[in-house]
């Protein structure tokens, strides 16, 4: 749980920029990729991304801009790199003019239980970076080359003439 907001936005933005090197990979044709039949494609888990930034913050009484859940889905891959990127930017400068810390600790409904706003951003953040991973499977069963989040990628490591670790 965070009990500063100064902590948040700097964890936020280390993890919204590795989402975003993520999103600024896809290509159009990347986008109708599934993991099997019948679940979300890499444009759906993408968009996902994008829109659920609104979710579980505007039930804390944040206010930004963020494509509604219903929203059309974009058939453009800087579509949604695009709307990610001003929704990041969106959500920090919300709490940066909207909250103070003391707005860690007041307390909300989510999902049929009461957590403290703190908690909320906590978990919001480790959902981001959860579906962060299913779309580096995704993007790699596309064809795409996935750049490193935590480190190189396999493709990064051989280009610094390293064998990546196994």
């Amino acid at each position: 749980m965070y009990q500063s907001l100064q902590s948040f936005m700097e964890e936020y933005r280390l993890e919204s920029a590795s989402t975003q090197k993520l999103l600024d990979t896809l290509t159009d044709a990347s986008l109708k990729q599934e993991v099997a039949q019948g679940y979300r494609s890499l444009a759906q888990l993408a968009w996902h991304l994008v829109h659920n930034d609104e979710g579980m913050l505007l039930s804390m009484g944040l206010k930004f801009e963020a494509p509604a859940a219903s929203s059309e889905l974009p058939t453009s891959a800087s579509a949604i790199a695009d709307a990610y990127r001003s929704v990041s930017a969106g959500l920090l400068h919300a709490l940066e003019s909207q909250w103070t810390d003391a707005n860690l600790q007041e307390k909300n409904n989510m999902f049929g239980q009461i957590w403290p706003n703190g908690l909320t951003l906590y978990i919001y953040l480790k959902h981001e970076i959860h579906h962060r991973g299913q779309l580096t499977i995704l993007m790699r069963q596309a064809g795409l080359q996935v750049p490193g989040v935590y480190g190189p990628s396999k493709e990064e490591w051989a280009s610094m003439g390293v064998e990546a670790p196994v």
